[in-house]
């Protein structure tokens, strides 16, 4: 074990001081992931600095009729908060499909957001990684890419992101409030992460000293009316080959508004936009679902192990927006 220091944060200003002042140093909230890549040598910080303890462990009302969700609330608190179950099931439901319960019990909204990819390759240090290592190559491009990128990828990486809670947060049009050195800020959850480009070591928008502190969502009636669905490889602990957020407004049989997410597919959570403006006013049938899927997949480009995906993404959208119908 390579050692490290560590410091307990007593306050947010100083811990974004702190990791910004430290070029090896790193935020530490759950620790699910970090461990992880500290246990595999992906990572040797020289300061890990525990947010844990600062003031961002409540779920709250906001005036708007919104919620704040803080960033060290932990996961499990989240699915089980009752504003959350009542006007936001989708997020919830997509809390409860990821990890295991004791992984809920000690991740955080923060850390959940911020997690890095699966991909094997990127995991095992023998094999070429560019978003490991920068120009050493993509090995799953012509390797094992089962559980690779459908959409938005590119020649550098075709990684996916593993968070369930993205997707549903994606869906619902969130908001990531973040303090770095320059102050506080709002990051629409949309412009939080990014598709790999030439630059695939970069997974998000925001810096290394960048501290998100909580998660804004907005007050969305329709919300209440929402699903989410993931197809895995067995029933428990395992990520998403592919998974679906949807929150729909449905009225008279026509589709008035709707909000769409998929994991499982991109480097990035990915809000569907083709596939709304085709639901937009459309009537509430399988043909108009279908059509929408089709839209939203016509860019796709699976890999040698995953062409798969682009029927999965077509059955579980349509299947999951019919289950809605059915509960209006």
């Amino acid at each position: 074990m390579k050692p490290f220091e560590y410091v307990r944060a007593d306050d947010a200003a100083q811990a974004v001081a702190a990791v910004a002042d430290r070029p090896g140093a790193v935020f530490l909230g759950g620790g699910t992931n970090l461990v992880d890549h500290l246990k595999l040598g992906l990572v040797a910080p020289e300061l890990l600095v525990d947010v844990t303890g600062l003031p961002f462990d409540r779920v709250e009302s906001l005036p708007d009729g919104g919620v704040r969700i803080g960033a060290a609330v932990r996961n499990s608190d989240v699915a089980a908060d009752p504003l959350i179950r009542q006007n936001y099931p989708l997020l919830a439901a997509a809390l409860l499909a990821g990890a295991s319960g004791q992984l809920r019990n000690l991740a955080t909204t923060g850390g959940n957001l911020l997690q890095r990819t699966r991909c094997p390759y990127f995991q095992t240090l023998s094999t070429p990684c560019n978003k490991r290592e920068p120009g050493s190559g993509c090995s799953a491009i012509g390797g094992h890419n089962r559980e690779h990128a459908i959409l938005g990828a590119s020649q550098s990486c075709v990684a996916t992101h593993p968070s369930d809670m993205a997707v549903a947060l994606t869906a619902l049009d969130a908001t990531v409030r973040v303090l770095g050195p320059e102050g506080e800020r709002a990051v629409p959850i949309g412009d939080l992460h990014r598709l790999p480009g030439d630059e695939p070591q970069r997974d998000t928008t925001l810096s290394r000293s960048d501290l998100i502190t909580a998660v804004d969502l907005p007050a969305l009636p329709f919300a209440k009316r929402s699903a989410y669905y993931k197809v895995r490889d067995r029933a428990s602990y395992a990520f998403a080959q592919v998974s679906v957020g949807i929150a729909v407004d449905i009225y008279s049989g026509v589709v008035r508004d709707i909000r769409v997410a998929l994991g499982g597919v991109a480097h990035k959570p990915w809000r569907a936009h083709r596939a709304e403006a085709v639901l937009r006013g459309a009537p509430a049938t399988d043909e108009a679902f279908r059509a929408a899927a089709d839209a939203e997949l016509s860019e796709a480009r699976p890999l040698t192990g995953n062409g798969f995906k682009v029927p999965m993404v077509r059955s579980t959208l349509v299947s999951v927006l019919r289950r809605l119908v059915k509960e209006q």
